[in-house]
């Protein structure tokens, strides 16, 4: 699915989000562990938007891998590392964010942005998170949620179910992937529940931050 939209997926992403998603992977930077010359491992990575932020917004990563299932999404990913000259820092492979392919105790921080929602196994790829990060390293996920205002939350979930799929479709032409979209972010996991799944993965020092008005939230927690 995501390789079939990948030509318009990041058009869509600035479009669909008014240009929040942008600003979203930003603070994701500066969720970082406070040290320098990390390295940094994207889950789910897609066309390399999160590991571009986070290698340009925080100044404190020496290099990084973006790993996706989704060779078209890569593809347009590598394109844009190669344009703005980040292809000797960043790398993006083909990978499974429920089989890592990297040992243990490898990376200073893992990330995935709006993509741990659709993992077969959520619980697993906390795990496999954990277990790539070095002592002291830190998880950080950013993914959708519903805003705890009532009002707010029909406007959210009326433009969700009628709206966007209607635009997404249309500009992709494939109007399944957004009808797919909203369908996952009502039914996933959110708040104190993600967090929950992050303490059973493991982690320690788990903390959540609602970002506009609750409509994304930044989870992260700690390996010590």
């Amino acid at each position: 699915m995501f390789d079939r939209i990948a030509h318009r997926y990041d058009l869509l992403n600035r479009l669909l989000s008014l240009g929040q998603d942008v600003v979203w992977r930003n603070r994701v930077a500066r969720c970082l562990p406070e040290k320098s010359g990390q390295q940094v491992l994207d889950l789910a990575t897609g066309t390399g938007d999160q590991l571009i932020s986070i290698f340009s917004k925080s100044g404190r990563v020496a290099g990084g891998v973006g790993i996706d299932m989704a060779e078209n999404m890569l593809a347009l990913g590598r394109s844009k590392l190669k344009k703005r000259r980040l292809d000797q820092a960043l790398k993006l492979q083909t990978g499974d964010a429920t089989a890592i392919p990297f040992p243990e105790n490898t990376f200073d921080a893992v990330t995935i942005s709006f993509g741990i929602r659709n993992v077969t196994d959520v619980l697993h790829a906390l795990q496999e998170m954990r277990r790539v990060l070095q002592p002291g390293g830190r998880a950080i996920i950013l993914e959708f949620s519903l805003p705890k205002n009532r009002l707010l939350r029909r406007f959210y979930l009326f433009y969700f179910r009628n709206i966007l799929p209607r635009i997404g479709g249309l500009i992709s032409g494939d109007s399944y992937a957004y009808r797919y979209l909203n369908e996952t972010v009502e039914t996933f996991p959110y708040g104190k529940e993600f967090c929950d799944l992050l303490w059973k993965a493991g982690f320690e020092a788990v903390k959540m931050t609602p970002l506009t008005f609750g409509i994304a939230t930044i989870y992260q927690g700690d390996k010590k």
